[in-house]
């Protein structure tokens, strides 16, 4: 399901270049264009064009019907469907919202998407959803698409990682329940070690890579930034965070190749049968079945690990509505249908994801999952089940990756005994409020 990532950011220097045109373009005071009169088909017909990304020709088939069941239900309004690749619709959606040409409704993640919400892009939406239709969405999800006090973003689909460990590796390690902290973590990785002579697990601190050791600092207890975009992490907190990974890889208790090697190698190494657990999305047991069959009859899953805050991760897609769309109410419209209830259950299905709305999740798909079900049917309840304490980690800031690569630089610098602990989350700190 690599069609299901969430996608990496793109040239840093495309995005200043476009926002600036964008401030321009979206400012409070452009005219929006057509916008009391709507545009129209050459039939006369009211035409809603709609981005998805990479989701064709997979899910063709869902999207041509759910089209259809719109246009039945709305004559008068037609939706053209344009599927963008991954790696152009950041540059895409840039360009046309800064040319006034973008789509009436796209699908984006909240991190990329609120850049563009703090410049007024998107159709503000708490005046045009009612509280109560609002509230038929998981509320730390729909939280994930708000700026300050502004819904920006309607949720659509979810992904969620879990822990898919090997029992038999943890067994011979005298090991009977896999970790749920990570303060349980760091124990059975030196169990694993000395029973063993493997590894417990692997996590990256490649700066362009994954960013769930990022993320394991929120679920430690440390806050990241301020709420005016500081570094907040120079805590005990987040000194503490530091010195637990610190000590793992010091302990020879991470494989050295955290230092150098992404969250692909992660995965090679459980399919490998080298490491007893990896923290990914429930769909890796697809690839490991095939590829480890071995290793995928040993395997089970469990909640993703977390630390004192309880929290876990998700990731985000939903769906926003250009601010000078000339059809605001059919965009709406048709947004909401996308991501009702039904629909939104029809597509997790088809598409191995998580639905945002609660009556979605609460489906039977979801919630009646027999103890003796395959593996992938059980890690698809526990997924849905974390839902409830799942939110998005990381800050919304539109650099947040160059805050993971200034953390995980001095992390790894502490890591290598090139700096005190105190050092690298102080020279971490400094060099962010600088930048």
């Amino acid at each position: 399901m690599s069609r299901m990532r969430i996608w990496k950011w793109g040239s840093l220097a495309l995005i200043g270049l476009l926002l600036s045109w964008v401030i321009g373009s979206c400012s409070p005071g452009s005219p929006d264009a057509n916008s009391a009169n709507g545009s129209s088909s050459a039939s006369g017909s009211a035409e809603v064009e709609f981005w998805t990304m990479q989701l064709q020709p997979q899910f063709t088939d869902y999207f041509n019907g759910l089209i259809a069941d719109f246009e039945q239900a709305n004559p008068g309004v037609k939706v053209r469907w344009v599927d963008v690749p991954w790696a152009d619709m950041q540059s895409k959606i840039l360009t046309a919202v800064s040319a006034g040409t973008a789509p009436d409704v796209v699908n984006l993640n909240p991190d990329f998407a609120a850049q563009l919400a703090g410049r007024n892009a998107w159709l503000e939406l708490d005046d045009r959803i009612p509280a109560a239709e609002r509230a038929a969405y998981l509320p730390n999800i729909w939280k994930a698409s708000t700026l300050g006090d502004t819904s920006f973003g309607i949720p659509w689909y979810l992904s969620t990682s879990l822990t898919i460990y090997n029992k038999s590796l943890l067994q011979q390690a005298g090991i009977s329940q896999p970790p749920t902290t990570y303060a349980e973590l760091a124990q059975v990785a030196k169990q694993v070690r000395d029973k063993t002579g493997k590894y417990a697990f692997f996590t990256t601190v490649v700066p362009e890579d994954s960013a769930e050791l990022l993320q394991s600092m929120v679920q430690m207890g440390v806050q990241l930034l301020d709420d005016q975009g500081n570094a907040a992490f120079n805590t005990p907190e987040g000194k503490a965070a530091f010195q637990y990974w610190t000590d793992l890889y010091q302990q020879n208790l991470l494989p050295k190749e955290v230092l150098t090697q992404g969250h692909r190698r992660a995965i090679d190494l459980y399919q490998s049968g080298e490491t007893a657990m990896v923290s990914t999305g429930p769909q890796f047991l697809k690839t490991i079945a095939t590829n480890a069959p071995a290793i995928a009859e040993a395997s089970a899953t469990a909640p993703q690990i977390t630390g004192s805050t309880g929290k876990k991760n998700v990731a985000v897609m939903n769906l926003v509505i250009p601010r000078n769309t000339d059809q605001p109410d059919a965009a709406l419209k048709f947004a909401l249908f996308v991501t009702n209830n039904e629909n939104q259950l029809a597509f997790a299905k088809a598409a191995n994801v998580l639905p945002s709305t609660v009556a979605a999740l609460e489906d039977s798909y979801f919630t009646q999952v027999a103890d003796d079900a395959p593996a992938l049917d059980q890690a698809r309840a526990i997924s849905a089940k974390q839902l409830r304490d799942a939110e998005v980690l990381l800050p919304t800031v539109k650099d947040v990756k160059e805050l993971q690569k200034i953390v995980y630089d001095n992390l790894q610098a502490a890591m290598l005994g090139q700096k005190s602990v105190d050092q690298a989350v102080a020279d971490a700190a400094a060099e962010w409020d600088q930048r």
